[in-house]
């Protein structure tokens, strides 16, 4: 028996709660190591060619081991976003994607 990955259903435009392009703002959590906000930089760079980490905002969790990282995207498709949710969910110093 084999199973097949989830899809979400196709959304038509005209029924999309997002108009793109916008600015996309995506939080992102993992422990509280080094390079862990580079290594997510480059994965938004990936998708966002005008990225601008200026913009990155950083969290510390209440104990200090664990970071949130809000990065805020151009999203330009409902394609782009549901890679780059796939690309950060699977990275390996991600704990979790909002």
């Amino acid at each position: 028996m084999t199973s097949t990955p989830f899809l979400p259903p196709e959304i038509p435009p005209s029924q999309s709660l997002i108009e793109y392009p916008c600015r996309f703002p995506i939080k992102v959590m993992g422990a509280k190591v080094d390079g862990f906000v580079e290594a997510i930089t480059t994965v938004a760079c990936r998708f966002d060619p005008g990225f601008d980490a200026t913009g990155i905002e950083l969290r510390d969790s209440k104990g200090g081991n664990y970071l949130g990282i809000t990065i805020t995207v151009t999203a330009t498709s409902r394609e782009q976003l549901d890679e780059l949710y796939r690309t950060l969910s699977t990275h390996p110093m991600v704990k979790m994607v909002l």
